[in-house]
């Protein structure tokens, strides 16, 4: 990954952390209802950048690799079980995994788009 990628790589994830973060610290009395909210941001994440790396990808495509991502969202699902009702509490525990899940989602894309991908695929 060149330093331009790295660079560009970083607006986009962290961006897309923050964004997460707010809906997931904003909804967080709500169990799962943030999921419609955080999944749009990440598969816009995956498909800008897939644009860092020349390669289009598709909102299927995108999703498909976020789903491919699935075990990390389930702790994220099991931290608002357990916490995510209490109020203030919830709200900063659903915010940071959030952030956090996001942020590890778009480093192992970016990663995978480095070391090229088979978009037919």
């Amino acid at each position: 990954m060149t330093d331009e990628q790295n660079s560009s790589c970083h607006k986009i994830i962290h961006t897309a952390s923050v964004a997460a973060a707010a809906a997931g610290g904003g909804m967080a009395q709500l169990p799962g209802s943030d999921h419609a909210v955080i999944a749009p941001i990440q598969i816009g994440m995956i498909i800008s950048l897939g644009k860092v790396f020349g390669k289009s990808i598709t909102k299927s495509l995108a999703t498909s690799l976020l789903a491919s991502a699935g075990a990390s969202i389930g702790g994220r699902i099991l931290s608002q079980v357990l916490v995510g009702w209490i109020p203030f509490l919830g709200n900063a525990v659903n915010a940071s995994t959030a952030a956090g899940v996001t942020e590890g989602i778009g480093w192992w894309i970016a990663d995978y788009f480095d070391k090229g991908i088979d978009e037919s695929s």
